[in-house]
């Protein structure tokens, strides 16, 4: 019925079925005048409203602006208006000829059309002219389309036209065949015009920042607008620069308001929830209480003297209560709103969720078109008499589907990751929020550092699974929708197939299970392994000065003994479950093939069937082995749930604690605050109050309560004007000085002059290299306690507030500097000497100096008045001063401001040496002060990422693996690769029984022999892979063996320099991430890419193998890919390092933030550090989402060459048909089908490989550092020696390193055996150099040091170290027992132990320690005071019993009281030893028989002290200084 409308419409048949048959097919007219005309412009119209909508509003665009773009594509519509006009013309110029009537009149279809394309083209030009006003679009995607369809459309009849004219030599409608052949031409304009973006002048500097907001349809969808970008990083290392600015929809700003306002209405419902619940349970449990009662009377009555039966029921009972205690336990973790997280992030988010699930349900059904199109290809090739045409149709479908697929696929992805990105920063800015308003009780249920992991570890697991949260609908769809097409194919066999897969499950189930209990047995040794090597390395001088290197390398070899061998476990179970992974399919499609022809005779597997069944069990085992990993991550993610949920909804701070109402007179009012009891103050404008009180008795409690930070019960706060506020430790931020003190206002010179010389800065901004620019680490890592302090000072001092909160500001720096400070910024006379300052402080100097003090008492105002006022009284106050009076008292400042700022000089100068000491020359080689330290860092990792990692890196790696086992491992890889080939190919042979015995009934001998082999090799496969990864497994825990003993050797025999030069984090850095690269992800990406290499190489061989013909095309494919995959490793490893730069200053600032925040939020500066923390994620944004397109930049142009792997491989089966059989075009094109996914595997493995390889260059970096001296030479001293311990100096000279200067300048002298020689000097003298060299810590750049006539340069260093014993300044212990802290080589026995312990007065101790000598000692000695870990030392020294020892000021850190224990002991042990005592106090020294003085590397004076003290020299004046005069030396 309506084909004959149709066909009345266009005067023509409209279909017949001969039109296809012949060998030239071509569609009937009357088909390409109306469907393929309806399909066009059908499409536009449907579209056009969106565009029209823009022209009725009013627009922001400035519309007088044309570009020429637009000019271009508005004229080349009105000449296609130009064409359907002339096309009506025509038609009525035939059907009405000015001359005579005609009689034939056109058919409907010749006046339909041109007025159909009439309207359309000026509907069109409406539609240009409504996007060219949207704001910012540069083009139509709809309208791109447009231009498409019609192009394809009118490819038929242009085709048609042309054979018509050719067929009958010549044209026989000439004005419509060149109206025809014009439009064409010009819709092909349009479409190349509608390809190109058309960039609007207000948007074009957007674009140079942002290229993807000026980027077409077209290059959207290749993501070709980040091409210049992988071009740039190909070129030259990328750096942060580089990296474009932010679209406004990815910023931190815009996700992070639209998740707030999301998260405010959901946390309200749950709040509301959760109040219900409150409630319901307070009912139940009223209801519960009097049974309860009832209860407990009767079984304590019962109990009595009752069966043994009542008793055990009772017993049962206590259980239950447990049970029922734990219960409860588990509702108050529940105590919070919860349930509400996930559906704000999917109302936030719901736009891009939906979008991206469209998208992945178009990929996942077109996965499988693909098969059943196989499927007819195979049975095209079958059947010889069907025309060739077919062929080219199925193998340019195949091309097509697989490119949507790819598209579709990509943008999939990229909507995944981009919002599995703006989860984690809607997460991190979240959590970054309540932070800064969270109550101080909340903010005490966990650490800093668990709050930290809220946005490092949970944010990120939030990222992880959103990326593919998808799959938790897909992966059931794909499963179902393979089942049902394979049903199709094979009916229940299918079922065999199934089940094989199912099995699987449990069993690698059961795998990660057990995989996961031996993860955390590693853990636990890794953990061991790296607080030992932590250890070592701090303590690194003190196992060189006593030489038990060898006992700790030990220990480290023995725990990593066991760490491999758990990780050899490891590598078993893994190559288990690879053997079931890599022969899952093979037992798959035998069980399948096996159970089909085994049911019934009948059942013939064809080609067709048995290659579109492989396919399909193909896209199976993707949802199969997803689906548990993704549930598996989907719990883990709860628990996070559960910790962002519980923080989340914590308690914020009451803002309303503190009022601040201008009526009352005084500045701050407090009435009755809780802070143990009740306090009553009012402080009025303008004075100085001191807070005093002994510790404990709530003074900081009081500063708290004024900041707001503490709950009132009743009564409240009033303050008038700004706060500023001075912590008791200061909160330094990692800026640099003048940031630290600025905080956010304008920086003022003379202003900020003058708070620098108030607070004493200004000579320790002389001595910073930098001066004010100076970076400051982390918590002010290059600043001594002091300074600290003071810049805390400073930077309140500047704020210009109107009432200062100090705690205690003056207890950290040295009594001459307090005084100094309280004089010029907080006294009377100071900078801040018309504001309300409240003091709190325990230095009793400066109480006279206020104008009022308030007297704590547990927590309540016990006295307040003025300091004559509160002396009379003789009440708390005057107990407080006769307590710290006596204190002060042993350290009476010096009046003269002078000397203050010579001292204070002196502690800067002291402080800067020390550390410039350890920078080395780090200090004079940068601009910035101590920014080179990080500089350098960072220059250090930038390196080692840029370059290409040089092909002999992996052949180090390979040689630790053993060349042996490298070679095993290529060749079984490489025969399980021939046995997959092989089966295949057995499969194609198998095929080809169809056609031989069709009409026959099939020998079962013939199927038993073809299941039989097949089954075999499939075996074979699993056998040689598993074969394969065991062996791996073996070479790579040798390797990590070898790398692992390399390094750690090396590191304890380089020279000591190379300790203070190099941050000890970075060596750790070796110890622990580059250690846990080479053992766990190198053997498993190199073990992948050999696969993947492998398999890519084997589907390539059996497509040549196939179709000859295919390798004229491998060669230039292969140098695309190639270069494809070049720029990509490139781009993407400067993007992840950007990218973990950059993230580390999120958590950095984040800790800074919670350890500051009483701080900041006094400042009342949450809103600047709220702005500075979406600066900061944004910059890591900015390399994280190019890295995210960079990844879709790759898959996509190597999706396309796979694509065109499959359309060759299809098109060269066509073209060679005829020498074809039918099972080998079907092995070649399920081949190429897989092939897409194994090249994306083999880029990203590779370049997965290049990045992990880069741990092994570092690790052998360190193993191949210079050594110092050999341990132990040929020349080795006597047994005995030294006997006498005699020492001299024969022009001894030294220096740090080659190209400093010289520390020592030819030191000569000679001390006698037994002498006690005293060495002293100022800082910096060259005192513990002298030292370094006994030891050779540092080797002589001249001259030489004997011992007993012995050169000490000759013997090796343990020989000439075990004969020496020291006593270091500071007191280092190991963790490990007391007995291995004394003798780690187990030389002596315990009588001698307890012996030494006795005379080092710790035996008390030792023996009332529960295990005596095996008691443990936590790291670095925090268990044991600094006075019990002076004494151990001493004990060490008592042991080794060596005729020389060297004291470096063993007691600069103890009490007055161990001083004198370690005094008397040394004299009375050491007697008949020769003793050095590098002495910091002279009085300890001033019974030696010789005093040495040093001066700048030169011995100045050597004599008794009693004629030093008579020269009047440079001992004198020290002694002078030290208050010593000669009556206090008695020589001994």
């Amino acid at each position: 019925m309506c084909a004959a409308a149709l066909e009345e419409y266009c005067g023509s048949i409209f279909w017949n079925a001969s039109y296809l048959n012949r060998e030239d097919p071509d569609l009937p007219v009357c088909v390409e005048q109306t469907v393929l005309v309806w399909i066009p412009l059908g499409f536009l119209w449907l579209c056009a409203p969106q565009h029209l909508v823009s022209l009725c509003r009013k627009t922001q665009v400035d519309t007088k602006h044309l570009s020429k773009h637009y000019i271009c594509k508005q004229i080349v519509v009105f000449l296609l208006l130009l064409t359907a006009i002339a096309g009506l013309a025509i038609t009525l110029g035939e059907d009405f000829p000015p001359s005579q009537a005609s009689t034939v009149k056109n058919p409907g279809v010749y006046y339909a059309n041109p007025v159909l394309y009439a309207v359309t083209w000026i509907l069109l030009m409406l539609c240009q002219e409504g996007v060219r006003r949207r704001k910012r679009s540069v083009d139509s995607a709809t309208l791109f389309l447009f231009w498409l369809l019609l192009v394809l459309c009118d490819i038929f009849p242009f085709q048609t036209l042309l054979r018509e004219g050719l067929r009958l030599g010549e044209i026989s409608d000439v004005p419509r065949f060149c109206l025809f052949y014009i439009s064409f031409g010009l819709e092909l304009i349009a479409l190349i015009l509608s390809a190109m973006a058309d960039i609007p002048p207000e948007a074009q500097e957007v674009v140079k920042k942002n290229p993807e907001a000026g980027a077409a349809f077209l290059s959207r969808i290749t993501f070709n607008w980040f091409s210049s970008m992988v071009v740039k990083g190909y070129k030259r290392p990328l750096v942060q620069e580089d990296m474009w600015e932010l679209s406004d929809a990815e910023s931190t700003a815009v996700i992070n308001q639209r998740f707030q306002y999301f998260m405010e209405s959901e946390l309200r419902a749950a709040r509301v929830r959760f109040q219900n619940r409150l409630k319901k349970q307070r009912e139940t449990s009223k209801e519960k209480s009097p049974e309860e009662a009832f209860q407990n009377g009767l079984s304590n009555n019962l109990g009595k003297g009752i069966s043994h039966d009542v008793l055990m029921m009772e017993e049962k009972g206590k259980k239950g209560d447990e049970k029922k205690n734990k219960k409860d336990k588990k509702k108050e973790e529940k105590d919070h709103p919860n349930s509400w997280l996930i559906s704000t992030i999917y109302k936030t988010f719901k736009g891009v969720l939906f979008e991206s699930a469209l998208f992945k349900l178009l990929t996942d059904l077109l996965a499988f078109v693909s098969p059943q199109l196989l499927k007819f290809m195979v049975s095209f090739t079958q059947d010889k008499s069907r025309y060739t045409w077919e062929g080219y149709m199925y193998a340019v479908l195949l091309l097509v589907v697989a490119i949507l697929q790819s598209l579709f696929l990509q943008q999939y992805f990229q909507r995944c990751f981009v919002l599995g990105m703006k989860v984690r920063t809607a997460i991190t800015a979240a959590v970054y929020k309540k932070a800064l308003v969270v109550s101080n009780d909340t903010r005490k249920e966990s650490t800093v550092g668990e709050t930290v992991n809220l946005i490092s570890a949970d944010a990120q697991r939030f990222n992880d699974v959103t990326n593919f949260i998808h799959l938790l609908w897909s992966c059931p769809l794909q499963i179902v929708l393979a089942i049902v097409f394979l049903w199709f194919e094979l009916g229940p066999s299918v079922l065999a197939g199934l089940a094989v897969m199912v099995l699987m499950g449990p069993i690698n189930g059961l795998l990660a299970t057990k995989a996961r209990k031996i993860q955390v047995k590693n853990m636990k040794f890794k953990d061991k392994r790296l607080k030992i090597m932590n250890e070592i390395l701090n303590g690194i001088k003190i196992l060189k000065l006593y030489a038990w290197e060898t006992s700790f390398q030990a220990q480290v070899d023995g725990i990593r003994g066991e760490e491999l061998k758990v990780m050899r476990k490891f590598a078993y179970l893994t190559s288990v479950s690879t053997f079931i992974f890599s022969s899952a399919p093979a037992l798959v499609s035998l069980a399948t093939f096996a159970v089909f022809v085994g049911v019934s005779p009948d059942n013939v597997l064809t080609a067709e069937k048995a290659f579109t069944s492989i396919s399909l069990f193909n896209i199976l085992r993707f949802p199969l082995a997803m689906l548990p990993m993704l549930i598996a991550a989907i719990v883990q993610t709860t628990v996070s749930r559960k910790r962002l949920e519980k923080f989340l909804s914590g308690e914020d701070l009451e803002s309303d604690i503190v009022r601040h109402d201008l009526s009352f007179g005084m500045s701050i009012i407090i009435i009755a605050t809780r802070l143990s009891a009740d306090i009553s103050l009012d402080i009025k404008p303008g004075k100085l109050v001191a807070v005093v009180g002994a510790v404990g008795s709530g003074k900081s409690s009081l500063m708290s309560a004024l900041l707001g930070e503490m709950y009132s019960n009743k009564g409240f706060i009033n303050i008038q004007g700004s706060l500023a506020f001075v912590p008791q430790q200061a909160w330094i931020q990692n800026a640099t000085l003048r940031d630290n003190i600025l905080f956010g206002s304008s920086h003022e010179d003379r202003r900020f002059q003058g708070v620098i010389q108030a607070c004493a800065l200004a000579p320790d901004l002389e001595l910073l290299q930098g001066g004010d620019l100076t970076e400051i680490g982390e918590k002010g890592i290059n600043l001594s306690g002091g300074q600290k302090q003071r810049v805390s000072l400073a930077r309140a001092a500047y704020s210009q507030a109107d009432i200062y909160l100090l705690d205690d500001p003056l207890s950290a720096v040295d009594s001459h500097v307090g005084k100094h400070l309280f004089d010029e910024v907080i006294g009377p006379n100071g900078l801040l000497k018309d504001k309300t300052r409240i003091l709190v402080t325990h230095g009793v100097s400066f109480l006279p100096y206020v104008d009022e003090i308030v007297v704590l008492v547990n927590g309540e105002v016990s006295e307040v008045g003025s300091y004559n006022s509160l002396r009379a009284s003789r009440g708390a106050f005057s107990e407080f001063l006769d307590t710290y009076a006596k204190d002060q008292r042993k350290q009476t400042p010096s009046e003269s401001s002078n000397y203050t700022f010579l001292s204070l000089q002196f502690e800067c100068k002291h402080f800067v040496k020390h550390k410039s000491k350890l920078l080395g020359n780090a200090t004079r080689l940068s601009s910035g002060g101590y920014r080179f330290c990080y500089a350098q860092e960072r220059e250090h990792r930038f390196s080692l990422f840029c370059v290409q990692v040089k092909f002999s890196v992996y052949l180090e790696y390979l040689r630790a693996m053993g060349w042996g086992y490298t070679v095993m491992v290529f060749l079984v890889y490489f025969i399980q690769n021939v046995a997959f080939i092989g089966q295949n190919l057995w499969l194609s042979d198998w095929t080809n029984d169809a056609v031989e015995y069709y009409n026959m009934t099939y020998p079962s001998w013939k199927r038993d022999t073809r299941v039989g082999v097949f089954g075999v090799l499939g075996v074979a496969q699993g056998l040689f892979v598993f074969l394969g990864t065991l062996l791996m497994a073996n070479a790579s825990v040798d390797a990590s063996r070898t790398l692992h003993s390399r390094l750690l050797n090396n590191i304890l025999r380089v020279p000591m320099v190379f300790f203070d030069t190099t941050p000890i984090g970075r060596v750790v850095n070796r110890f622990a991430k580059d250690i846990f690269t080479v053992d766990e992800a190198i053997p498993q990406s190199f073990r992948s890419w050999l696969l993947c290499l492998l398999g890519v190489l084997g589907t390539l061989f059996v497509i040549c193998l196939a179709t000859p013909f295919f390798t004229i095309v491998i060669i230039p494919l292969t140098v695309l890919y190639y270069f494809v995959q070049r720029f990509y490793v490139a781009t993407s490893r400067q993007l992840r390092r950007l990218d973990s730069v950059s993230r580390s200053p999120i958590y950095s600032h984040f800790s800074e933030t919670v350890s500051g925040l009483s701080v900041i939020r006094a400042y009342g500066h949450q809103e600047r550090f709220l702005k500075h923390n979406e600066t900061i994620i944004d910059e890591n944004l900015k390399s994280l989402y190019p890295w995210i397109v960079s990844n879709r930049w790759l898959a996509i142009r190597l999706e396309f060459l796979g694509n065109l792997v499959v359309f060759f491989a299809a098109l060269f089966a066509v073209i060679s048909r005829d020498s074809l059989d039918s099972g080998l075009v079907g092995l070649s094109i399920s081949y190429a089908l897989n092939v897409t996914q194994t090249l994306n595997w083999l880029v990203r493995m590779t370049s997965e490989l290049e990045n992990n390889i880069v741990a092994v260059e570092r690790v052998s970096e360190y193993s191949g550092l210079e050594n110092e001296a050999k341990w132990v030479t040929d020349t080795r001293p006597p047994e005995k020696w030294p006997e006498q311990g005699r020492l001299q100096f024969d022009n001894y000279k030294v220096r740090y390193r080659p190209g400093l200067d010289l520390v020592l300048h030819g030191i000569t002298c000679d001390i006698n055996s037994t002498e006690k020689i005293g060495i002293v000097g100022r800082t910096g003298a060259g005192k513990s150099s002298l030292t370094n060299c006994l030891f050779r810590i540092i080797e002589a750049a001249e001259g030489r040091i004997l011992i007993d006539d012995v050169d000490i340069s000759t013997i090796g260093l343990h020989d000439l170290r075990n004969r020496l014993t020291i006593i270091p300044q500071d007191p280092v212990l190991f963790s490990g027992t007391l007995r291995m802290n004394l003798d780690p080589f187990d030389k002596f026995s315990d009588e001698e132990i307890w012996r030494v312990l006795e005379l080092s007065h710790l035996k008390d101790y030792a023996a009332g320690l529960q295990e005596g000598l095996q008691h443990e000692v936590a790291e670095g000695g925090e268990n044991l005071s600094v006075g019990q870990r002076q004494l151990l030392c001493l004990a060490r020294a008592l042991l080794r019993r060596t005729r020389i020892l060297i004291l470096d000021e063993a007691t600069a850190a103890v009490d007055l009281e161990t001083d004198d224990l370690i005094q008397n002991t040394i004299r009375k042990e050491f007697s008949h030893c020769t003793v050095l005592t590098i002495a910091h106090r002279l009085h300890s020294i001033m019974d030696s028989s010789r005093v040495m003085v040093l001066d700048a590397g030169r011995i100045v004076e050597f004599d008794s002290p009693s004629n030093l003290l008579q020269k009047h020299g440079h001992f004198y004046a020290m002694a002078k200084d030290a208050g010593i005069n000669q009556e206090d030396t008695t020589v001994l």
